[in-house]
């Protein structure tokens, strides 16, 4: 008995390795590359990285998991294009803590208006630390060294 729950289920799924996926640097710029210059084969876009063949490909096998990229066959070669759909399903999900921290920065932003624009008073800046006071001499004089 799937039903909705079912669907729920499903989709917290996907958005879950969506967030799998961004949490790599290199898939990341694997996205950036293919946003910016878009379909590649997986030799251009392995040339942009020092690793292993294998390693690479697995970085890929996260992506299209994800739905982030698509894979096509062109002949021999395998073209990876953006599918940034599954983006908006993150975007959506992050919209509210958006607007909490955007009302939180206004809010600040009105705080720090409210505290007048006083400038600093002329001279040296105050001396922190201990102050020592000499001894009197036998003469009663405190200033005569």
């Amino acid at each position: 008995m799937a039903g909705a729950g079912g669907t729920a289920e499903t989709a917290q799924g996907a958005q879950g390795r969506v967030f799998a996926a961004l949490a790599s640097p290199i898939r990341r710029e694997v996205l950036r590359l293919l946003r910016e210059q878009g379909p590649q084969p997986v030799a251009e876009l392995a040339a942009h990285f020092h690793m292993a063949r294998p390693s690479f490909s697995e970085q890929l096998r996260v992506l299209r998991e994800s739905g982030l990229v698509a894979e096509t066959k062109a002949g021999r070669r395998r073209i990876y294009r953006l599918q940034a759909e599954p983006l908006l399903e993150v975007q959506e999900w992050l919209h509210p803590y958006e607007r909490f921290w955007r009302g939180k920065l206004t809010a600040l932003a009105g705080l720090l208006d409210e505290i007048p624009d006083e400038p600093s008073p002329p001279g040296p800046p105050a001396r922190y630390g201990r102050r020592t006071r000499t001894a009197p001499h036998a003469d009663g004089d405190e200033n005569t060294p």
